[in-house]
């Protein structure tokens, strides 16, 4: 592990300058009905499906009394549409019964809604309420642990990284960190790295090994 993690964050911070979640929101309850949409989806598709989306259902009163045909149809192209709009059903109605219509900013009321783990929760705490949250994703695996930052378990576990990343840094860079982690992964640091453009090299065990002037053994 490099032992000057917020070095490694810094430098992607130079990176990804802007580094923020690419859903397009303006509410929590937008942020979670996007991010629920976003499993295995691309958040550019996302974004193409949620203004219609949100001028029909603006809030979680008028989405829980939705169609669930309708609403299939409406977000399809995101894939596995049908678990998709049943969660949305669920996590709509949970929040009108239990939370007077407000999406709750509390970790553990909001992996109680439907579809609601803590990768999502942890998105909209991060981005919607401005809490500390350390969402984990794909990409925050495969480049946390290319990196160094993840061992052992922490590298196929999102539950376990997360413990391992928040030890890493204090709560108010964890949200930014995740995202940059998140946008050098799409970015730069893809199934196939592309290495030569990453200034993170100094601080990289994966290039270590892997990159130019490495030995083999």
């Amino acid at each position: 592990m490099p032992k000057k993690t917020p070095d490694v964050f810094d430098a992607l911070d130079t990176m990804h300058p802007n580094a923020w979640t690419e859903l397009d929101f303006t509410t929590p309850y937008e942020l979670l009905v996007a991010t629920i949409l976003s499993a295995q989806c691309t958040d550019a598709r996302v974004n193409q499906v949620t203004p219609t989306l949100f001028a029909q259902f603006p809030n979680p009163r008028t989405l829980a009394e939705a169609n669930a045909t309708d609403l299939e149809v409406m977000i399809q192209s995101t894939g596995f549409f049908r678990m998709k709009a049943k969660s949305l059903l669920g996590m709509a109605t949970a929040v009108v019964g239990e939370h007077g219509g407000e999406v709750p900013s509390d970790m553990g009321a909001l992996v109680a809604l439907p579809g609601v783990g803590r990768k999502t929760a942890n998105v909209v705490r991060g981005h919607a309420f401005h809490l500390p949250g350390f969402p984990v994703d794909r990409h925050v695996l495969r480049v946390a642990t290319r990196i160094g930052l993840l061992k052992g378990k922490a590298t196929e576990d999102a539950v376990a990284a997360e413990a391992t990343l928040t030890k890493l840094l204090p709560p108010e860079r964890w949200t930014r960190a995740s995202d940059t982690l998140i946008l050098h992964g799409r970015r730069i640091c893809k199934p196939k790295p592309q290495c030569e453009r990453c200034v993170i090299r100094p601080h990289c065990a994966y290039y270590r090994l892997h990159g130019p002037g490495h030995v083999s053994r």
